[in-house]
């Protein structure tokens, strides 16, 4: 069926152009920033005023685990002088946005050169192999099919409310599907054409982002950059590879290890990133499929394309297909590709890492381990968020569907009629189900945390604070004890350790001891939400949590089994009390602390391997401590203190306190 020219191009651009803006159209809907998003705020702030990229100044954590989202929102923040979290939201918005834009153009590009065989063939200047004769139009001599490329996976995607829902939310969702729809695109186009050494040196740089990017993503750049490392080239173009993708990660992973005297994110060490809780895994794995029915797309679109084979022609800008054969690549002086009739074995494997199949293939398996080491883990007690880089993943093949329109005189034909038929029901079957899926809620109880520890976290804090769309800090304010911790501070002078209260309404301050210093001793506030109790408090105000995302004391805990998934270290508050130096009798102390408890603390603190840990994020930044942080980073993370006081004491060989007659 011949085809206006400006239709197949129209139609793919245009279905580009409705995907994202209703991508942003439903992240808009869904705004919000989330409790965990405004903790980067925190980070900011401090960046901000010159305290560095720490949570708490003096304290050298990090307490985020994208380096990159945090640095992204610092710079915009510094360029507009906007409020932060406008700055978020707007970032994060062109980022939701750009992922679908770019993933499509990748997939759009891939049924384009599929059929072209190998890197080496030549494209022309519309992206066609060269050597093809073009008829009128610019299709192909001959009666050859016309085809369509329609949003199909993109759509999936968009529809499921948790990818709207992290399109905002101020965590790095949107930098990280971002990031593989750009490497996607960039490998694919590298498949496509002859490879300049600045257009690889380039594709290498972004791979080598991906750890700093979030750090289970050092799978899909590592095998990128193996693949591009391996691919037909020069010993120079590979050294450059090497050194261009290398250059940030490593100067980053060098000055983490010295800073913080950690090799990754504090995070990792609160949440015991490396334990293993297969059977939590699963059920966040069910949590996130089954109410949507997130196979079914994903098998309709997988089966349309094996079975019409699309990538037997090569879809031409026009719409019109190129049947192409397959050939094989030699390198040449400047690392680049061309064809080849050269039978070497090692040759012809060379030659197909730079294919587009090989591609797909990098893109699945990276989609497949992000999901075994989300399962490993536990996954997460946020409905879907970790699983979505997955999802997207698996989505990106797929993202728009080529869909072959039989020539005027195949119509009719059982097998031209036949394979247009099943690929535009795979899609219709597609849009179907994503109108069906886009109002609907995984979690219809999400917004109560059961047995699974998961739950509905914009659902969660809309209800909490009484708005449909908390953004600023202030709009926390209006979850429970938020305004009496303001108010508490507001009270206490003199300073103090907060510490939550049984009871929404009032927090207990433990005082600090007399003499009292000029300005007061400074407020510590010791509870979980860091991200709305941090952005509601001045950087004065110190703020830690009994989890350890931003207190390194309760980090270095070992993990309790049958805690909630993310949520699995609570360290007692007579730590802190014993930490901090507040006052620790009765009847300063509140009610339900043990006096022996905070003793006991107070002497297992001076364990010296604990000692050694707090030490390299509090101690003074020497060149002597730097190096001593670096070598060590690594045993710094693996260790562990019992939260029980008089355990520790036992573990460190330490001498109980006396026992204080009452």
């Amino acid at each position: 069926m011949r085809l206006p020219a400006w239709l197949p191009r129209s139609v793919f651009l245009g279905g580009i152009a409705l995907t994202a803006a209703l991508f942003v159209w439903g992240g808009w809907e869904r705004r919000w920033i989330a409790d965990d998003g405004l903790i980067v705020l925190r980070t900011v702030r401090n960046l901000l005023a010159g305290n560095g990229p720490v949570f708490n100044a003096g304290e050298r954590v990090e307490a985020n685990t994208s380096t990159i989202w945090t640095y992204l929102v610092y710079a915009f923040s510094w360029l507009t002088q906007a409020r932060l979290e406008y700055v978020v939201l707007g970032i994060a918005l062109v980022l939701s946005g750009g992922a679908i834009v770019l993933g499509m153009l990748g997939t759009g590009a891939l049924w384009r050169g599929l059929g072209r065989g190998s890197a080496g063939s030549s494209p022309g200047p519309l992206g066609r192999s060269a050597g093809s004769a073009p008829g009128p139009l610019g299709r192909s001599a001959g009666s050859a099919p016309a085809t369509l490329l329609l949003p199909a996976g993109a759509l999936a995607y968009i529809a499921v409310p948790p990818a709207r829902d992290y399109a905002t939310s101020g965590l790095e969702s949107c930098l990280v599907i971002f990031w593989i729809a750009l490497l996607w695109l960039l490998l694919v186009r590298w498949t496509q054409r002859p490879p300049t050494t600045a257009s690889v040196l380039i594709l290498a740089f972004v791979a080598g982002l991906g750890p700093l990017v979030r750090p289970e993503l050092v799978i899909l750049a590592g095998l990128a950059l193996l693949m591009i490392f391996l691919a037909p080239g020069t010993w120079k173009l590979r050294a450059s590879i090497v050194a261009v993708a290398g250059a940030v990660p490593v100067g980053y992973q060098i000055w983490r290890m010295g800073y913080y005297g950690l090799p990754y994110p504090n995070t990792a060490v609160a949440k015991d990133a490396g334990g293993a809780k297969w059977g939590q895994g699963f059920t966040y794995l069910w949590n996130l499929v089954g109410p949507y029915w997130l196979w079914l797309p994903l098998l309709v679109l997988a089966v349309a394309v094996l079975v019409t084979r699309p990538w037997s022609a090569a879809v031409n800008p026009d719409g019109s297909t190129t049947a192409t054969s397959d050939g094989s690549a030699t390198a040449t002086s400047d690392g680049s590709a061309t064809a080849t009739s050269d039978g070497s074995a090692i040759v012809r494997w060379q030659s197909r890492l730079r294919t587009p199949g090989a591609v797909v293939a990098v893109i699945l398996v990276t989609g497949l381990l992000l999901m075994i080491y989300s399962l490993r883990v536990g996954g997460d007690f946020m409905h879907g968020r970790v699983l979505l880089p997955v999802l997207f993943c698996f989505m990106l093949p797929i993202a728009v569907l080529p869909i072959r329109i039989p020539a005027r005189e195949d119509w009719g034909k059982t097998r031209s009629t036949a394979l247009f038929a099943v690929g535009a029901g795979a899609w219709l079957i597609t849009v179907i189900w994503a109108i069906s899926v886009t109002n609907s809620s995984g979690m219809p109880n999400g917004t109560v945390v059961g047995k699974s520890g998961i739950v509905d976290e914009r659902n969660f804090y809309a209800l909490n604070t009484g708005h449909p769309h908390p953004i600023l800090a202030e709009d926390y304010l209006d979850y429970p004890r938020m305004r009496p911790m303001v108010e508490a501070i507001a009270n206490t002078p003199d300073g103090g350790l907060l510490l939550p209260a049984a009871a929404f309404t009032y927090w207990d301050v433990v005082p600090p001891p007399e003499p009292i210093p000029e300005g007061g001793a400074g407020h510590t506030v010791y509870f979980l939400n860091l991200g709305m109790t941090s952005m509601n408090v001045g950087l004065d105000v110190k703020v830690i949590d009994q989890m350890g995302l931003a207190y390194p004391l309760a980090a270095h805990t070992k993990r309790l089994d049958d805690g909630r998934i993310g949520h699995d270290k609570a360290l007692y508050p007579d730590w802190v009390v014993a930490d901090t130096g507040m006052v620790d009798i009765h009847p300063w102390l509140p009610w339900y602390m043990d006096e022996d408890w905070v003793a006991d603390a107070k002497v297992a603190l001076t364990c010296p391997e604990t000692q050694e840990v707090l030490a390299s994020s509090r101690g003074e930044l020497t060149r002597q401590l730097f190096i001593r942080n670096f070598k060590r980073a690594f045993d710094y993370a693996k260790y562990r203190f019992d939260r029980v006081p008089a355990y520790e004491l036992q573990r460190c060989n330490l001498v109980p306190p006396p026992v204080e007659p009452r």
